[in-house]
């Protein structure tokens, strides 16, 4: 079974929603698979292995960098030998106020702290962030105070490590964002793509919200006809048939992982009405959510 950690195990001693540290991983100590309640970012400082995220393998080399969301199931794996050293930050979104990232004219909900890259799952891992050079020193020396700041815990060190965090993720934004820019050079789609991108991790961090398609359209400054358009030529669905593909895709999680009700799986992915919920899970899976979870036990 899966186990499930819970931000209370790293997060309990101070009011900043916060942690981080340096591990080494061998064959001898890996992690079982588990999920958290919090955001995860990873950097791989040395080593390479395989990452298993929600039941692919990923291969991961120094320099890589990646988000693991709430409720997404990942492990690692390595070869006889060979050591991963890691740099892991646990945090959670309220750690920056909202009210900061607006002075700084930072979308929280657009951009999602600048991590929006790594939001959509099934491309994720294939599009990571592989740090090189300057950039790669930038960020690990930043990491590395923030490890100092954690663990001195002088006077003031709580705001440093909101700013220290701030910093990294707009590093880590301005580094995709170039790439990204050489990438799309070489394709006319390359604006589309990333677009679907932005919309697409929303939509997987917002799913348990109402998601109207005029307020996205406002959000990412498109029209209505734009965004259906858009994004039915790049993944083939419409807005609407991706944000039910990904509730169900929780729910399909919730119910294997736990004993809640169906009604309160349904409520918990964003549907009031369990009837409407039941009849979408068994269009699209094959079965009612019951009989999936007595199937998956």
């Amino acid at each position: 079974m899966v186990r499930q950690l819970k931000r209370s195990q790293f997060m309990n001693e101070l009011p900043l929603p916060f942690y981080i540290n340096r591990c080494f991983h061998d064959e001898h100590n890996l992690p079982a698979e588990h999920s958290h309640d919090f955001i995860e970012l990873v950097y791989l400082v040395s080593g390479s292995g395989e990452h298993l995220f929600e039941e692919e393998s990923y291969p991961i080399h120094a320099g890589d960098v990646f988000i693991i969301n709430p409720g997404e199931v990942h492990a690692y794996r390595t070869e006889p030998g060979e050591r991963l050293e890691i740099i892991n930050c646990l945090f959670t979104p309220e750690l920056i106020h909202e009210s900061l990232l607006k002075e700084l004219g930072i979308s929280q909900s657009m951009d999602y702290f600048y991590v929006h890259p790594f939001l959509d799952k099934r491309e994720r891992f294939h599009h990571r962030l592989n740090l090189n050079g300057n950039s790669s020193a930038q960020v690990l020396s930043l990491l590395e105070g923030m490890i100092a700041e954690w663990e001195a815990r002088r006077s003031g060190f709580q705001t440093i490590l909101k700013l220290q965090m701030l910093q990294l993720l707009v590093l880590l934004s301005r580094c995709y964002t170039m790439r990204l820019v050489k990438e799309s050079r070489k394709t006319k789609e390359g604006e589309h793509t990333l677009l679907v991108r932005r919309i697409t991790g929303f939509l997987e961090r917002h799913f348990d919200k109402k998601l109207p398609i005029p307020e996205l359209c406002e959000l990412f400054g498109i029209s209505s006809r734009q965004l259906n358009r858009i994004f039915k030529q790049e993944t083939g669905e419409t807005v609407t048939d991706r944000i039910h593909s990904i509730r169900i895709d929780r729910a399909k999680q919730y119910l294997e992982e736990g004993d809640e009700k169906v009604i309160s799986v349904a409520h918990r992915v964003g549907y009031e009405d369990p009837a409407f919920f039941t009849q979408l899970f068994r269009r699209k899976v094959g079965c009612s959510p019951g009989r999936y979870r007595s199937m998956n036990e």
